[in-house]
């Protein structure tokens, strides 16, 4: 499948439309709306935010990074439009997200899901990240699960993205 992959405002209607998405089947898995332990992301906090459109320019995919600290940034609100899993997509994504740390001397991604959430962590598991100890707003919470990985020290050495 192609896509393309964009950096849009936290704002963007395709954006908010899949974030949308997310929350009503997080809700679902869940049973509850009150699922995300910690502040939720938002225009104020969100560092990048990045959209994958198909050909026909739908939206399809996202994810987003929030910084931590000055050296490392939070994985907020990945999500494909389930007509998209196992496309490549959400690897697309998170390669790209990779890529616009790194470029911001950002050095760690971390990241938090939940039990309810096996793919994802399947997928991150399969991505290089490592399940760590609880951290930040998540200490304490048994619906988190998190996870790091630590960027390579080159650009070279980054994964590289399955697109076109």
């Amino acid at each position: 499948m192609n896509w393309t992959i964009e950096e849009r405002p936290w704002t963007d209607p395709a954006g908010a439309a899949l974030r949308a998405a997310q929350r009503t089947e997080l809700d679902e898995r869940y049973g509850t709306d009150e699922h995300e332990p910690g502040a939720a992301p938002s225009a104020a906090d969100i560092d990048v935010f990045l959209v994958a459109l198909d050909p026909t320019g739908e939206a399809i995919a996202c994810g987003a990074l929030r910084r931590l600290d000055p050296t490392s940034a939070e994985l907020k609100r990945m999500y494909v439009a389930p007509a998209s899993r196992g496309s490549g997509v959400a690897t697309a994504v998170l390669r790209a997200l990779e890529e616009r740390a790194y470029s911001r001397g950002w050095t760690t991604l971390r990241l938090e899901t939940g039990p309810a959430q096996p793919d994802a962590i399947r997928f991150y598991r399969r991505e290089g990240y490592q399940e760590i100890p609880l951290y930040g707003a998540y200490i304490g919470s048994e619906l988190s699960v998190c996870f790091e990985r630590s960027l390579p020290s080159s650009r070279s050495s980054l994964p590289s993205r399955r697109s076109s």
